[in-house]
């Protein structure tokens, strides 16, 4: 969870800077819980495991442990499973309301977006010697005053994870900031068991207090083993995980919280063939008590699903899709490879004058584009707006970012994406492809992009 972007337009407002990192000019609670509540991108130790575990000493010590689970029907030793190479996209999706003193201030629906790599895979006699190291970037979006996800700034975060699920993290990273949940006993456990592990949330709390390492709460967390369940004909276990958070802060300094408190309770669904978790969901309840009397509440619902990501074959997708493009007629569109993916360009696209209604033309072009981009149904799509040299650098800005959002919404209206799998941003011109020289560089400048994200 994290604040909503509501909150920059009145006293609680969580502003740019926090987002960045950079020194803060307002009061702390406008920004003390971007980063806290970036949480709900995570129970991230639930989700970033992967696949079976290497060869040699893992399969002695899975036999082990299936020997183990056998000895009591419907138990089951749980682990973390690690393989080489593997790649994973996480998506969350927060909805939160905040009240400020009791009263309701507002309502915010926020996107989370992890992309994970896993490398270094290691195996040892015992789980707490089998791990990996997983390199995460993560990024965070709220629903803009279009109706569309804005894509936010991206941080990155690299740290080992073993097979009970502990991290082992550079005090250099703020993220995660819900760390070792879940995590799992060495002995087998069955339906209606419970077992307790330690858990930590690290905060950023750099800007005004100058700190340069996570600001940490640790807390017990309880788990109980509810069952195995059937989704969509595989086995998965039920996993509830519980905890409560009341940390009182030796600071004394205006507007720092003196008090927090609060409470999680995540549905985990573990597939344990798998060692990951492909889905969870979770209701928090957030109060944060400040210096001046001022309490600050959040109170939410989140949920998450794991995608396993692939590289594209660019080079042949890129010259397909092109092929395609000029069997279909379509005028001023291309495809390139990009750093981020595949990028389809839609020059000299056009709208009502200085608005972003998209034509019929440029709508009618999207809808043949549309078989293209169904192609690759488990891909995101980042739509990017460009303008020609005109107006005021505000102004193109403006208006590069709402076209951007006029085409994601066209593209949720027909139905290629759902409107959580689309991100947009705008870039003004910044970028053109060609000097804003003549008409005809400046219609070529004037272009929505749509990139299908690599991760």
């Amino acid at each position: 969870m994290k604040i909503s972007e509501q909150t920059r337009e009145n006293e609680h407002r969580t502003t740019r800077e926090a987002q960045r990192g950079t020194p803060l000019g307002g009061k702390f609670h406008s920004i003390l819980f971007r980063k806290l509540f970036i949480k709900r991108l995570c129970t991230l130790a639930a989700v970033i495991a992967l696949c079976a575990a290497c060869a040699g000493t893992a399969d002695a010590q899975e036999a082990q442990e299936s020997q183990e689970a056998q000895k009591t029907p419907g138990a089951q030793v749980f682990r973390y499973r690690f393989m080489e190479g593997d790649s994973y996209r996480i998506n969350s999706t927060v909805r939160e309301t905040v009240y400020v003193n009791r009263r309701y201030s507002h309502s915010a629906e926020i996107t989370n977006r992890i992309t994970v790599d896993v490398s270094d895979a290691r195996t040892g006699a015992a789980p707490e010697e089998t791990s990996a190291l997983n390199t995460c970037t993560f990024m965070t979006s709220e629903r803009n005053s279009t109706g569309t996800f804005t894509w936010g700034r991206e941080y990155e975060s690299v740290f080992r994870q073993n097979a009970l699920g502990v991290y082992d993290i550079g005090e250099e990273y703020f993220m995660p900031t819900v760390r070792n949940v879940p995590t799992f006993p060495i002995g087998a456990v069955k339906p209606g068991e419970t077992w307790t592990g330690t858990g930590e949330e690290a905060h950023d709390l750099r800007g005004k207090f100058a700190l340069q390492t996570p600001y940490r709460i640790p807390f017990t967390v309880t788990y109980t083993y509810k069952g195995p369940v059937t989704d969509s004909g595989k086995t998965l276990h039920h996993i509830e995980a519980e905890y409560t958070m009341s940390f009182k802060s030796p600071q004394a300094v205006a507007d720092y919280p003196v008090a927090t408190r609060g409470w999680s309770r995540q549905q985990i669904f573990w597939d344990n063939e798998l060692g990951l978790c492909p889905r969870y969901s979770e209701e928090f309840r957030i109060q944060l008590e400040l210096l001046s009397g001022e309490v600050i509440e959040y109170k939410g619902t989140a949920r998450a699903e794991l995608t396993e990501t692939k590289l594209m074959e660019r080079d042949r997708i890129v010259q397909e899709m092109n092929d395609e493009i000029s069997r279909l007629g379509i005028p001023n569109v291309n495809a390139q490879s990009t750093d981020e993916g595949i990028t389809i360009s839609i020059e000299n696209i056009q709208f009502d004058a200085d608005s972003s209604r998209l034509l019929p033309s440029e709508k009618f072009k999207i809808q043949k584009l549309a078989a293209l981009l169904e192609r690759y149904p488990d891909r995101e799509l980042l739509i990017t707006g460009h303008t020609a040299l005109a107006g005021t650098e505000a102004a193109r800005l403006k208006l590069s970012e709402e076209r951007a959002s006029a085409v994601a919404r066209y593209l949720a209206e027909i139905g290629v994406r759902e409107e959580y799998n689309l991100y947009t941003r705008g870039f003004g011109a910044e970028k053109p492809l060609v000097p804003n020289t003549t008409e005809a560089n400046r219609a070529r400048n004037r272009r929505v992009e749509i990139t299908i994200l690599e991760k």
